[in-house]
């Protein structure tokens, strides 16, 4: 295992991974495939259930699409000929709106001929994201991130460019969909999904779990080896996503301990009560760090980078680590922990709130003093 966190983990194939336009079957009916991504996160899982058309013919769902890159469509299309049994694909169920997800959506459903099933926030989201005007997007993501102190000129054009991606990479959205939410229950083919809502990663986040084969998919809400990016993005400046992130995947505790977790990003594992411990530990412990550093002196989120990473940030990763820093702050913020002070040159730099007597409610219901910790 690579760390000591891993070790409380279980992946029940070891380091065995389907090869890139190929299915591996991890539960009865239930096959994996990995897609590539041109980023340092190079790959995407996504999932093949065995499902079933009102006539009663034999097909499949797919869980997720990957991004509209050749190299994806290349993968698609050695899978369409080789891992389907000669089946069509019946249905697209797509967890949430990040392009990795979305981007080759209405590439599939044009295919097959079959609908997208997504929540109704994510698609009216994606649909905003496909037609904002990008001069607009860039000028968002400038404001917001030189207002937290990522004023320097070459980094700033790197994050002006990196703004306008989303429509380059989900050029098309299909034009209707089924709508998903919490709570509803899909009958896939023998089995009973259930839809569980997360929040805070994207608008309206869609998991799916399936208590007879004590299967959960968990999209990007629950990743074994990294924390899901939680950001704040230019069109939503003061929004506070981290504690809605936070209580969400609360919603996983109740689930069987011995649970597959089949996660968008790393291998399968159970383990998912450990996991949700794991990550609540490690934001505790990085709002101490934020707060710990704010103590020696004001800092914006782009001064609180190098202590939420320790490794070197390309542009694709600093974008996020920004919306992830202001998204800390805000937390705090919000927590009673840390306040704003605006300098002169217009950033927010942050300092602890003395004393620190704000009270919350934690995740699991139970009152905390966030600002104690």
């Amino acid at each position: 295992m690579a760390n000591a966190q891993e070790a409380q983990l279980h992946y029940p194939w070891g380091d065995t991974l389907p090869e890139t336009g190929h299915a591996m079957e991890v539960a009865p009916g239930v096959r994996w495939l990995r897609m590539p991504l041109p980023f340092a996160l190079d790959h995407i899982n996504l999932w093949l259930l065995r499902d079933e058309a009102e006539d009663g013919s034999p097909g499949w769902a797919v869980v997720d699409c990957g991004l509209d890159i050749p190299e994806a469509r290349a993968a698609w299309t050695r899978l369409f000929a080789h891992g389907l049994d000669g089946l069509p694909i019946l249905r697209v169920i797509v967890t949430h709106m990040h392009p990795d997800h979305l981007g080759l959506a209405h590439w599939l459903c044009t295919q097959w001929g079959c609908r997208m099933w997504i929540s109704a926030t994510d698609f009216y989201s994606a649909g905003q994201a496909c037609r904002n005007d990008p001069e607009l997007m860039r000028a968002q993501a400038e404001k917001l991130f030189s207002r937290h102190g990522l004023t320097d000129t070459e980094r700033l054009a790197a994050v002006r460019s990196h703004a306008t991606g989303y429509a380059h990479l989900v050029p098309q959205l299909p034009d209707e969909y089924r709508r998903l939410l919490h709570g509803l229950t899909l009958r896939i083919g023998a089995h009973d999904w259930t839809c569980i809502v997360g929040h805070g990663h994207a608008p309206e986040h869609i998991a799916l779990h399936c208590p007879a084969l004590n299967v959960l998919i968990s999209g990007d809400m629950l990743l074994p080896r990294i924390s899901t990016n939680i950001s704040v993005y230019g069109h939503e400046p003061e929004a506070n996503p981290l504690p809605l992130f936070l209580q969400s995947i609360e919603r996983f505790r109740p689930l069987p301990a011995d649970t597959l977790v089949l996660p968008s990003h790393g291998k399968p594992f159970t383990g998912a009560h450990q996991r949700i411990d794991q990550l609540q530990a490690h934001h505790a412990q990085q709002f101490d760090l934020l707060v710990a550093a704010c103590s020696e002196a004001p800092r914006s989120a782009a001064d609180l980078l190098p202590v939420l990473f320790k490794r070197t940030l390309d542009v694709h990763q600093t974008s996020f680590a920004m919306g992830e820093a202001i998204a800390h702050v805000h937390a705090l913020q919000e927590a009673g922990r840390l306040k704003p002070l605006p300098g002169d040159d217009g950033v927010l730099r942050y300092v602890p709130v003395e004393p620190p007597l704000a009270v919350r409610a934690s995740p699991s219901g139970a009152e905390v003093s966030l600002a104690s910790r």
